[in-house]
């Protein structure tokens, strides 16, 4: 890879295929950067994304794989239901949680290219609703990257572009066809710019803040104040409200718990958490293997195979839930222990 911008990280969602398609058609045969793009889909259909790609420009393309080297002259496509991430000199792909609601998105994208390789980065966002993508254009922005964006007005859905323009001063705002030429021009030019410090819409001040929070909680220093729990009888966020020595925890609506209830509470709500999962993995599993059994009737029997590969699989996840389960102390039980222990902190054990 070289020293001009040579990684273009690009974001669309729906309306978008049009927009891409018509961008990747304009990149010649020579096109020295690493191109990566974040298509939002479904998590059970197969995509056959690259292989359009491949058919209507000159570079090759294919779903990006866990640990392959970063080249220039490549389309590196996310798969369904996993996160691409660029690191130095090689593709991460990642099943982390959903961000604005999708997996693919295309803020990790955005977000891990600008960390990896600052202002080498052109971020390009096409057609899309709501607004992924525009806190990633912010990071590579913020690093001396490049930012271009779709013009809304020919956007068939102009969402993510109207979203990342309301916020982010884009470099180039053009049509998609017009968008190949000024990748090309930005690959092949030195870069000249800097990036300053990072911004906060980044994640990386959100993840630190969060991890501090956590930790504060731990310690018990977030007396009076919001804290990282939800109420079990309704799901709202519990405040800390202490009286004296006594602390307890109200959620907005009133329902309120002492440390040892609340405890045992959670307790039973991570089991129930963790018996639904044993459930799921029990159904996916026997109807996967109902596909498998079908697929042999069929007369497919190496398909079957695989399909059976599957279901062991799940089968094997929901028995290392279930001796976690098993492994597991009685909530009543913890709580009591946990209630005993400070009450001999305190000097307050009862001797009949």
């Amino acid at each position: 890879m070289g020293q001009g911008r040579d990684v273009v990280v690009v974001g669309a969602s729906a309306g978008g295929i049009q927009a891409l398609l018509a961008m990747v058609q304009g990149l010649p045969a020579d096109f020295p950067a690493a191109v990566f793009v974040v298509v939002h889909t479904t998590p059970h259909t197969p995509s056959v994304l690259p292989r359009l790609l491949e058919r209507a420009g000159q570079l090759p393309a294919g779903h990006a794989r866990h640990g392959e080297a970063i080249v220039g002259g490549r389309i590196y496509v996310a798969p369904p239901d996993q996160h691409v991430l660029v690191r130095q000199g090689y593709v991460e792909l990642s099943h982390g949680p959903r961000e604005n609601h999708s997996r693919p998105a295309v803020d990790p994208l955005f977000r891990s290219a600008s960390r990896a390789y600052g202002s080498r980065v052109t971020a390009v966002v096409l057609s899309g609703a709501l607004g992924d993508g525009t806190a990633g254009l912010m990071s590579v922005k913020s690093r001396g990257g490049a930012a271009i964006v779709q013009d809304p007005n020919e956007a068939i859905v102009d969402g993510m572009p109207r979203s990342a323009l309301r916020l982010v001063e884009a470099d180039w705002v053009l049509p998609a066809a017009e968008i190949a030429p000024v990748l090309v021009q930005l690959a092949s030019e030195p870069i000249t710019t800097r990036g300053g410090p990072a911004m906060s819409a980044d994640g990386e001040r959100a993840s630190q803040t969060i991890s501090e929070d956590i930790a504060e909680q731990g310690r018990d220093e977030r007396r009076n104040e919001l804290t990282l729990f939800t109420c079990p009888d309704c799901g709202g966020s519990l405040w800390q409200v202490d009286e004296g020595p006594l602390q307890r925890f109200r959620c907005h609506v009133g329902h309120a718990f002492g440390p040892e209830a609340l405890l045992s509470l959670k307790s039973e709500e991570l089991e129930a958490a963790l018996w639904t999962c044993v459930r799921l993995l029990t159904e996916k599993a026997t109807l996967t293997r109902q596909l498998a059994t079908h697929t042999v009737t069929t007369g497919n029997g190496s398909r079957a195979r695989r399909i059976d590969e599957q279901a062991q699989l799940d089968e094997r996840h929901a028995a290392v839930v279930r001796e976690l389960l098993e492994a597991m102390p009685n909530p009543i039980a913890q709580a009591a222990v946990v209630t005993a222990a400070l009450e001999e902190s305190n000097g307050n054990v009862y001797s009949p």
